[in-house]
């Protein structure tokens, strides 16, 4: 009777977000919510003294959903070989266009005006750099390609990919004919040291390179500032790793080019070299190290071979990279789609 009126949406492939716990000591913290423990086991087939929090809820639900096309087969794949767990299907995430994109962006390109969409886009970089210069003291030029990195610092998320042949980054950031300044922001989990070391040390790495910034923070303001800001916006993930995503799509609603491997929400977005970049997949069997350099190498000559000489020297064509990226990310993920498949897909009664 339960599974006819509950439904469940599953995100991150990560162990840590499909926690187990001790299930004596959920049973004393009321989690079953006065069940005993037999009819607990009995419906969710979890026999150990494990209880998985995913498992437990994909057998108690008449259905599931990713939250992309690409996190579904992922999510399948987890959990198909498990007895009695609902059909997943998928809803990809997406965001509210009303708060993200910037109003003046917005006309400049239902209007069609290239030369205000530019303008605007160099106006919204000063108001990021003005909060560069107020975090870090640095001066950073609106007519310079400007790449941001910026979300929860997570070791799977890879912020320091692209630094990872440092000489190489190096090189690309202080070429004087085509300069580049990057961004970094976002907040550790403060128990992921390998986060919080990758963090000290782009700041520590920072404090050399004047044109790169590390921001404290990632609240709603900054987050929006640096999507208004950023010309490049870059998703490093693992493959498979990342559920959806979805800095992505706000950063691309005010003319930044996604910059991504192949991951969560990507896949049904992107046309390589029309509307954002994609680095090309690999071999994901390989040791995770040498995935790292593959793809830092796949990374760095893109940058190198296509998004600089285009920022630089076809201005044209990099509008009009712009202006698709504008207008592939709406409506296909505007928070109006999402809520509707919600509705129709999972929460109406009669499915």
């Amino acid at each position: 009777e339960l599974k006819k009126h509950v439904v469940f949406t599953t995100h991150t492939p990560e162990d840590a977000g499909n926690e187990e716990h001790d299930i004596s000591k959920l049973f004393k913290f009321g989690f079953f919510n006065g069940l005993d423990l037999e009819t607990v086991r009995e419906m969710s087939l979890l026999y150990s003294d494990r209880f998985n929090l995913t498992l437990g809820a994909l057998r108690s639900v008449k259905r599931t959903n990713a939250v992309s096309k690409f996190h579904g087969e992922v999510a399948n794949r987890m959990w198909k070989e498990y007895e009695g767990v609902s059909e997943i299907t998928y809803i990809t995430n997406a965001q509210n266009r009303r708060y993200w994109m910037d109003k003046g962006m917005q006309s400049a390109l239902d209007n069609n005006e290239d030369y205000v969409l530019v303008s605007r886009k160099k106006h919204l970089k000063r108001q990021l750099f003005d909060e560069v210069a107020d975090q870090t003291g640095k001066m950073f030029n609106p007519d310079i390609l400007t790449l941001v990195w910026a979300r929860r610092f997570a070791e799977y998320k890879r912020p320091g990919l692209i630094k990872r042949d440092f000489a190489r980054f190096k090189k690309m950031l202080e070429n004087e004919q085509r300069p580049v300044q990057i961004i970094w922001a976002g907040k550790p989990y403060p128990f992921d040291s390998n986060a919080v070391n990758t963090f000290n040390e782009l700041i520590h790495i920072s404090r050399e390179i004047d044109n790169m910034a590390v921001l404290t923070g990632y609240e709603l303001k900054l987050s929006r500032t640096l999507k208004y800001g950023a010309d490049v916006w870059i998703n490093t993930p693992r493959v498979s790793r990342e559920a959806s995503g979805t800095s992505g799509m706000t950063a691309a609603m005010n003319g930044a080019i996604h910059f991504s491997t192949n991951d969560g929400w990507h896949p049904e977005y992107a046309k390589n070299g029309y509307n954002s970049f994609t680095i090309p997949d690999i071999d994901h069997s390989q040791d995770v190290e040498d995935q790292d350099t593959q793809d830092n190498k796949n990374m760095m000559d893109i940058l190198e071979n296509e998004i600089i000489p285009i920022y630089y020297d076809k201005p044209s064509l990099w509008t009009q990279i712009m202006k698709s990226a504008m207008k592939d990310v709406i409506p296909a993920f505007d928070s109006g789609r999402m809520a509707h498949e919600y509705y129709t897909v999972m929460y109406n009664e009669e499915k």
